[in-house]
Formats: C-alpha cells, structure tokens, sequence
C-alpha cells in the first residue's frame, strides 16, 4: 500500500512538470499562485500598470504571403522588469496565456493620445525563439491601451531601463571589455555611470589653436602645429551583441539598492 502511494506520487508529480515545462514554452512566462509571474535570476520588478490594460499582438502587412499572427486580451496588468516586459492577462485565453519580450527587443515604441479614447503604447517586437509566435514573422506590432491611465510612466520607465542597458553596453564597449558573447551587464553598476552623449562629427578645424611662431631659430610654426586629428561618423546601428546584452541586465544594481533601503531602515 505504501509502495503504490508513493508511486501515485511521483506520478503525479511527473504530470505537473510535464504541464508546468508546456506552460513556459507555451507563453515564455511561469506563473504562480504566491505572485504574479516567477521571476528569472536577479530579477526585480521596476514598473506594474494599473488593471484594465489591454495588449494586441499583430504582425504587419509588409510580409506577403506569410500567415498573419495575432491575439488579443482585452485587460490585464503589465509589468517592466529589469530585464523583459511581462504581460498577464486578467482571463487568459487559449491564444494569449501570457506575454513577454527583452527589453532590447522592443524597437520605434511611442505613446498616442488620441481625442476619444485612452492613451496608447505601441512598438515593434522582435520576437525571440521557442516564444509561441510563428518564426515566419520576424516582427510584431504591439498595442496596450491604458483604460486607468499610466501610459505616459509606462513609457517613460521602459525608455529609462532601455537608455541604461545601451550606456552600459557602450562604456564596456569603449573600455574593450566587449567579448564575443556581448557585456557581463550583471557586473555593471548603473548608476555609476557617466551620462552617455552620443558621438558627432570632428569638425577638422574646431579645436585647433592657429599656429605661433615658437621664437627659436629653424623651428618653423608648421612643425608646432598639432596633428590633425581624424574625422569620425557615429555608427548608424548597435553595435553587435547589443540586444544579447540585456539577458543578464541590471540585476546586482537593484540588487544594492533594495540593501541599501533596508539597512536604512
């Protein structure tokens, strides 16, 4: 008897991480009834919207002769982590468990105000591998509509998060300490950093102090003159292993922060 209980119980158990393993593949998001979602190593939750927030998942027309994908939840709460954005639908459906991307994924996002209606985000999302959307679509319109208000500090937080994980992965990359797999950003501390000015255009004549003569016999003023220095262009794209770099994010700054609160405490 005790024999044939113990093997009804790692049956079951079995069962339930069959479905558990189902469940992330299916929606990228592990949820769980103590909170609303497990979180992933040094994970901290930096920004939820108020309920009642809709999300719509489309792929554009731009893509001829490829399946159109979409799916829909018309309220629900999301969640900007820093690492992903995370969406949990309040009724989940069998089309849309529940929704996330990295951050870095998230691409030409922007807020509308539009007269009649509530305030919109919208953005193209680069869809990563085993997410649940078809891979013939190599992006995704989304569209969450804030029905209580807060698209404006939704927008503003995820460009925050956004803006840092790009200065860090720049000041590792000017510091050579860019390797083949992209910047340790678990190793960064955010708010160390300088504030990052993107790089102009050398004008070849600004900066250069006119040549004197130095006073001294056969020096010529040519000769003090000092080097010219090469003209440079910013580069128009990330540089690579800039959307890799966000896996490990900006967890041990948080991390800190979240100390250094409670020892004031």
């Amino acid at each position: 008897m005790y024999q044939l209980h113990q093997e009804q119980h790692a049956l079951s158990l079995r069962l339930a991480q069959e479905s558990m393993l189902k469940e992330v593949r299916k929606s990228w998001v592990m949820t769980s009834p103590n909170a609303a979602f497990v979180k992933l190593p040094n994970e901290r939750v930096l920004y939820t919207s108020p309920p009642r927030t809709s999300l719509e998942i489309s792929t554009p027309n731009k893509y001829p002769g490829t399946q159109p994908y979409s799916a829909k939840s018309d309220s629900g709460v999301v969640y900007i982590t820093n690492q992903r954005l995370v969406y949990l639908p309040a009724t989940p459906s069998p089309d849309l468990q529940s929704f996330s991307s990295p951050i870095l994924n998230l691409e030409d996002s922007y807020v509308r105000a539009p007269f009649f209606g509530a305030n919109y985000w919208t953005a193209v999302c680069k869809p990563v591998s085993g997410g649940n959307i078809p891979s013939a679509h190599p992006s995704v319109e989304l569209r969450m509509t804030f029905r209580e208000g807060g698209a404006y500090d939704f927008h503003s937080a995820l460009e925050e998060v956004r803006e840092r994980l790009y200065q860090a992965y720049t000041v590792a990359q000017e510091h050579g300490r860019v390797g083949r797999s992209g910047v340790d950003l678990a190793n960064v501390h955010l708010e160390q950093l300088p504030a990052y000015e993107p790089a102009r255009e050398v004008d070849g004549t600004d900066g250069i102090a006119e040549p004197r003569d130095s006073g001294v016999h056969g020096v010529n003023a040519e000769e003090n003159q000092a080097p010219k220095p090469e003209e440079f262009t910013a580069p128009d794209e990330p540089p690579p292993g800039y959307e890799e770099a966000q896996v490990q994010a900006v967890g041990i700054d948080l991390e800190q922060r979240l100390r250094s609160e409670a020892e004031r405490q």
